[in-house]
């Protein structure tokens, strides 16, 4: 089952259990997907969303809600920290297990041999690696410093 059909089948059993915070969040996972669909119209690309274009954008729907969080509790708002956390636990049921870090430096390592890079001037490259094999399962703002020291 693809990420599309999980999340549509998740909506529904929330519609059933009348979970309306679950309901509300799977709502705008799903509009996020629909609005990548309609940018891909009436382009060369108009397969569609692919599975990796959906983790991208519930990484960057979790990246968004986890600022709010930090925002929030610094203004002394819990309730809207409280609920922006339900929200990135909900989205994150639909991400790939999170990479520990011994497991980015080898990722890391691994992008770099492959892609045989020796300068920071390769590290697109890498950068680009990294995002088709591990999309969803690291934090690539972590990640590009990482690959900076182990390039300069």
């Amino acid at each position: 089952m693809d990420l599309r059909d999980r999340v549509n089948t998740a909506l529904k059993t929330a519609m059933k259990d009348k979970d309306a915070a679950r309901l509300t969040t799977l709502r705008l996972i799903n509009a996020a997907i629909k609005d990548q669909d309609i940018a891909r119209r009436g382009t060369e690309d108009a397969t569609g969303v692919t599975d990796a274009d959906i983790l991208a954008i519930l990484a960057k729907m979790t990246k968004q809600r986890q600022e709010s969080v930090r925002a929030y509790e610094e203004g002394g708002r819990l309730d809207l920290a409280e609920r922006e956390a339900n929200e990135i636990s909900i989205i994150e049921e639909f991400l790939p297990r999170q990479l520990s870090e011994t497991e980015i430096d080898a990722a890391v390592d691994e992008a770099i041999s492959e892609t045989g890079a020796t300068s920071i001037r390769d590290m697109g490259k890498i950068m680009g690696r990294l995002k088709e094999k591990y999309a969803g399962q690291m934090d690539f703002g972590v990640v590009g410093p990482k690959v900076k020291t182990k390039l300069g």
